[in-house]
């Protein structure tokens, strides 16, 4: 076992731009529609049934059945879920592919819709750069439920303490803490290098 810490990386907020309202403002008219819209009807509950392994189009069809009048927009959400993703945040993508270069393995756990994980792994080439990665809707659990980090550990037969988290999520950060790993909250790439340097993992300042 390798004296170096393993990284283990969410991807959303980490590695891409995602948020809803990208796709919100595009079906409504205002700012003040588009939020009212992501509050109250395509809510983050309701996408992290999802994460939880719930298939879109049931969930879909379930909603609009409550909310019939916004069947398109509901709609939208899943027939145009790409325009929920913003950019490659570069700058961490550069720190996996140095830590890469170095052999240093690298993993992820994500909250993340299985069919949409599918469908992002041609169009995300980092994701297939990952030794290992734990998807939450495969799991049925999402995080910050410690189960998942412990899916993840007993599958790769990990020590939690071995490895460094690194999740944009505090809740997410807190809870793999507790569950023994090292974490970091993720603001930005730069503060992220830095961290990780400090922690021994071979990076360029």
């Amino acid at each position: 076992m390798q004296d170096t810490l393993i990284p283990v990386f969410d991807l959303g907020g980490v590695f891409v731009d995602w948020n809803p309202m990208y796709l919100f403002r595009k079906l409504f008219e205002t700012e003040e529609e588009a939020q009212w819209f992501w509050d109250n009807i395509c809510t983050k509950d309701w996408n992290l049934e999802f994460d939880a392994g719930d298939i879109f189009a049931e969930g879909v069809a379930r909603l609009t059945t409550r909310y019939p009048r916004y069947w398109r927009e509901i709609q939208a959400f899943d027939l145009r879920w790409k325009e929920t993703v913003g950019e490659f945040i570069t700058g961490t993508i550069d720190i996996h592919n140095e830590l890469i270069a170095e052999d240093t393995p690298t993993f992820a756990i994500t909250n993340f819709s299985w069919e949409k994980w599918v469908s992002c792994l041609p169009e995300w080439p980092f994701l297939e750069k990952f030794d290992g990665v734990v998807v939450s809707g495969l799991e049925g659990l999402v995080k910050p439920d410690p189960r998942l980090y412990r899916v993840f550990c007993e599958r790769y037969g990990l020590a939690p303490e071995t490895c460094v988290f690194i999740d944009d999520s505090e809740p997410n950060v807190i809870s793999a803490r507790k569950f023994g790993m090292h974490a970091i909250h993720f603001t930005d790439p730069k503060s992220l290098r830095k961290e990780l340097i400090g922690l021994g993992l071979p990076l360029k300042k």
